[in-house]
């Protein structure tokens, strides 16, 4: 009954018009930010320790910047069920998608890496409107089945197949010598199972997935950064594409790593507000 009431919610928000999304999102800033104060130690202490040459007076100016967007972002990606690929279109302005395209004409596979940047569902839509090649999304099933339900539902609209990371290998083999995408949200915080490997990200000793980096090696297939950013104007993006690694079989051991962590650093730091700082990042340290 709950997971029906809970469909038919997310139905009810996937019809409303973009201008009144941003009524409620408007709603739900106060609500967050003044009354809940969602997970507001944990946002204020990543932006803190992030940026440790910031005042107060710039970490609280971020922080509510974080959560005015916050409710933007969730609703935004809701809408994703009812979006039309036109709308998409006209909301996401693409810069340099040859430096995608090339890739694929020399039927690669190409690694299209991103963050939990502005509104990254937008840049995953996007390669809708470049390629119809086959794209995989590469992601850790969630806990919590009804949101994964929703989450899958979202991304896969228009055509993309999600794919756990322990199935990509098996996947990528199928389609060996074919042109094919596989996007890898490659800055959340990894399980000690994942990952053992720690480097500083954000002023920070930070444990990070290197699963890009082994995926792009075993297939030789280029690593292109989209990077996503919100335009002026509210609901709209942009997505850049950079060739961040022509060569994996160029590079030593983990440097592709280090490579993709601190393009994505630059980028938080250029507009904070727009990352996900109320994620744990930060909550496994090196075992001693």
């Amino acid at each position: 009954m709950k997971q029906k009431a809970l469909s038919a919610l997310l139905y009810l928000i996937a019809l409303m018009p973009f201008w009144l999304i941003f009524k409620v999102s408007d709603l739900f800033y106060y609500i967050l930010y003044y009354i809940v104060r969602y997970r507001k130690n944990v946002i204020f202490d990543n932006l803190r320790n992030s940026f440790p040459e910031k005042s107060e007076e710039e970490i609280r100016a971020i922080a509510k910047k974080f959560y005015r967007f916050f409710p933007d972002l969730i609703l935004e990606c809701l809408k994703f069920k009812r979006i039309s690929k036109d709308e998409v279109s006209r909301r996401l302005t693409l810069v340099d998608e040859h430096e995608l395209t090339r890739h694929l004409d020399q039927n690669k596979t190409v690694i299209a890496a991103t963050a939990h940047y502005a509104n990254w569902e937008y840049g995953i839509h996007g390669l809708s409107t470049i390629t119809d090649a086959p794209t995989l999304i590469v992601y850790k099933p969630l806990n919590n089945k009804t949101v994964d339900q929703v989450y899958n539902q979202v991304r896969t609209r228009f055509g993309a197949v999600m794919v756990p990371m322990k199935q990509i290998v098996r996947h990528l083999v199928k389609l060996r010598g074919k042109p094919s995408v596989s996007v890898f949200v490659a800055d959340q915080a990894p399980t000690y199972s994942d990952s053992d490997y720690f480097l500083q990200f954000l002023n920070q000793e930070t444990l990070v997935y290197t699963g890009l980096e082994r995926i792009s090696k075993m297939t030789n297939g280029p690593i292109v950064y989209c990077h996503i950013g919100r335009k002026e104007k509210r609901g709209y993006y942009f997505c850049k594409f950079t060739t961040l690694i022509e060569d994996p079989s160029a590079y030593s051991d983990k440097e592709i790593t280090h490579i993709y962590n601190a393009f994505t650093e630059n980028i938080i730091r250029e507009e904070p507000q727009y990352w996900l700082w109320s994620h744990k990042r930060w909550k496994r340290k090196r075992r001693k």
